[in-house]
């Protein structure tokens, strides 16, 4: 057991060095942008979609956010492709990084996450898919950290997996609208996408606030049965 605890924390340390080698010694950085993607995505049919979920995968696995790849998601797509295909670029990044941090990073990882985990296991322990959706329409906290705290804890992955794509859907909406060439006003453009953002903000917000209210009322459902038991 000591010995399999010590190799996957070995791979773990190495595997990180090695992509940020790669990283720091590839154009890989600079290439998230309008111009990689039209010479390698815009028109390439079912090879250039492709391509852009690997990328987009790849990127939101690593921490680029995952509004950029919805913004160019649109940008290379039509609006409600590309907002399709943003989402499942981010939802495979997140299983990537969720398999990382549940298959090398309960001992190495929870030391450095172990609070943040612990957090994240109480607040989805009961509800974990409708949980997950809250999580992710509020516009709080690192989608990265997020996958990894997540990994580390008892929530079953298809839940979690499940949330966070419906999740994800209407900010990448939003920023898919952004980078789309949808042929509307820039300034009708922009506050549409401001009004739909607000939108997804309020609806996690009441969602939140719906479900600290709903367990509020289990507890003090209890505590009166309690009292009625003595």
């Amino acid at each position: 057991m000591k010995a399999r605890v010590i190799f996957k924390g070995l791979a773990l340390i190495f595997s990180l060095a090695l992509l940020g080698y790669l990283f720091k010694t590839s154009d890989l950085g600079s290439s998230v942008n309008e111009a990689w993607i039209d010479a390698r995505v815009r028109g390439h049919g079912i090879n250039g979609a492709l391509l852009f979920l690997l990328m987009g995968a790849v990127f939101t696995a690593i921490g680029l956010p995952r509004q950029i790849i919805a913004f160019l998601g649109g940008y290379a797509f039509n609006l409600w492709l590309g907002t399709l295909l943003g989402a499942l670029a981010a939802l495979l990044g997140c299983m990537l990084s969720f398999g990382y941090a549940r298959f090398f990073g309960k001992g190495l990882l929870r030391a450095r996450l172990g609070e943040r985990a612990g957090r994240f296991d109480r607040f989805i322990h009961d509800h974990p898919f409708s949980m997950t959706v809250l999580i992710r329409l509020l516009p709080v906290g690192s989608n990265l950290l997020t996958n990894l705290a997540a990994g580390i804890t008892s929530i079953r992955s298809l839940y979690f997996f499940a949330g966070s794509l419906i999740g994800y859907l209407p900010q990448t909406l939003v920023f898919a609208l952004v980078g789309s060439g949808v042929h509307i006003a820039p300034m009708l453009k922009l506050t549409l996408a401001i009004a739909l953002f607000l939108v997804s903000v309020a609806l996690g917000m009441y969602l939140y606030r719906r479900t600290r209210g709903v367990e509020a009322l289990d507890e003090t459902f209890e505590q009166e049965l309690g009292k009625d038991a003595e």
